[in-house]
């Protein structure tokens, strides 16, 4: 395995480091101010505008896409570093045009969509003129298993009727969001591999309605996680992605990258929460001596740095395998990292937290924001349970023989 990264890569590394430093990081508390001044959590604030302008300028844009005629055209391990550098400054993904669920949508309609939906889908949201939504998951059914999906997509002459359910539709709230990929059955009699498709959906459709939006442990704010209905919403047949029944595998083709590019930004929520309750530890005294030289805290920090250089290993390991094999053979080592990343970040979040006592749980800090963040991170693109269940069926198979 050789995780070296190009030389591209690593000026990139520099300037995405010194943009985050000298434009993001400043801008975070205009960009919370003029949100609380609007009145409306969902506010996409004009500061984020001057940071995409910004961001573009210095050629720090799209840098997810791996396509080169539509993204930077960095392999998985070159964005790997890129993306850590994002995961610790929550406004750098947006700011750079490098932001779930768009980019996902992005790779979707570079690699599947037809020129007409290129045309008009995916050179806005290249161009960070407009933002998307993925409406996949469903409140009535587990939908971490995805034949259990139930909205219907019914052909009707040259129009396809959707009826669905959706929610955790994240940012269908943002003001700029224009259209969704919507998962559905087109043909519940074939194969349950077959059954789906998938179908660009604009969200002034009529028979499009965003119910609400669904807080995260209390937080609500950006493109949000919204609940939808579509009732008999009719599009174009030209609006199916791909082909016809092909909505299963192009779930695959979609969550693969997204799955890793979540686990890099975890590595960079995790660093920053050690690098916060480092300097905590270390200005902080009670009974008698710094918090940094108490035998309890140092232990905490040990391990935070074990398991942190551990989950950026498996994640590297993961993204070369991307690179060299593809997604279908890096599979069991996404669904490794996928685990991995989110529980290393959660835990050392909540070790920052405890160190810094009642303050940590505050607003005063981001540790309680970066929490939530990763805590959700257990669910994003499939449960923990799933990725574990699938690593372990291939570790048993070689045991069948033992069977009785």
């Amino acid at each position: 395995m050789d995780f070296a990264l190009s030389p591209r890569a690593v000026e990139l590394q520099a300037e995405l480091s010194d943009f985050i430093a000298t434009d993001v990081d400043p801008a975070e508390a205009v960009y919370r101010e003029q949100v609380a001044a609007s009145g409306d959590p969902h506010f996409h604030p004009p500061v984020m505008e001057d940071l995409k302008a910004r961001a573009r300028a210095l050629g720090l844009w799209n840098l997810a896409i791996p396509n080169d005629r539509w993204g930077a055209g960095l392999s998985n391990l070159d964005y790997a570093p890129l993306c850590e550098l994002m995961g610790a400054s929550l406004l750098s993904g947006e700011a750079t045009n490098s932001s779930a669920p768009d980019t996902g949508n992005m790779e979707l309609l570079a690699e599947f969509g037809s020129p007409e939906q290129q045309d008009r889908w995916l050179v806005p949201l290249l161009e960070g003129t407009i933002r998307s939504g993925f409406a996949m998951t469903e409140p009535w059914v587990a939908s971490s298993d995805a034949r259990n999906i139930s909205s219907t997509i019914t052909r009707d002459g040259d129009d396809y009727v959707i009826d669905a359910h959706k929610w955790w539709t994240t940012g269908a709230a943002h003001p700029n969001c224009r259209f969704v990929i919507l998962m559905g059955v087109s043909d519940p009699d074939t194969d349950p591999y077959r059954r789906h498709s998938m179908i660009i959906v604009p969200l002034d459709t009529p028979g499009v309605r965003v119910v609400r939006t669904l807080p995260v442990f209390g937080h609500d704010a950006g493109g949000g996680h919204a609940e939808l209905l579509f009732e008999g919403v009719r599009v174009p047949a030209s609006n199916v992605l791909g082909e016809e029944g092909a909505g299963f595998a192009l779930a695959q083709a979609r969550l693969g990258p997204g799955r890793i590019h979540h686990c890099m930004r975890a590595i960079g929520l995790a660093e920053k929460a050690l690098a916060l309750l480092c300097a905590r530890a270390q200005n902080r005294v009670a009974f008698g001596i710094p918090l940094a030289d108490q035998g309890v805290i140092q232990e905490r920090v040990a391990e935070s740095r074990i398991e942190i250089e551990q989950a950026r290993l498996l994640t590297m390991k993961a993204a070369w395998l991307m690179d060299t094999v593809g997604n279908k053979g890096a599979r069991f080592e996404i669904a490794a990292i996928k685990v991995v990343a989110a529980r290393v970040a959660t835990n050392v979040i909540d070790r920052a937290i405890q160190v810094f006592g009642a303050a940590g749980l505050s607003d005063d800090w981001p540790l309680a924001e970066m929490y939530v963040h990763a805590r959700t991170l257990h669910f994003v693109d499939g449960p923990d349970e799933v990725h574990m269940q699938q690593i372990a069926r291939r570790e048993l198979r070689g045991y069948e023989g033992f069977r009785p």
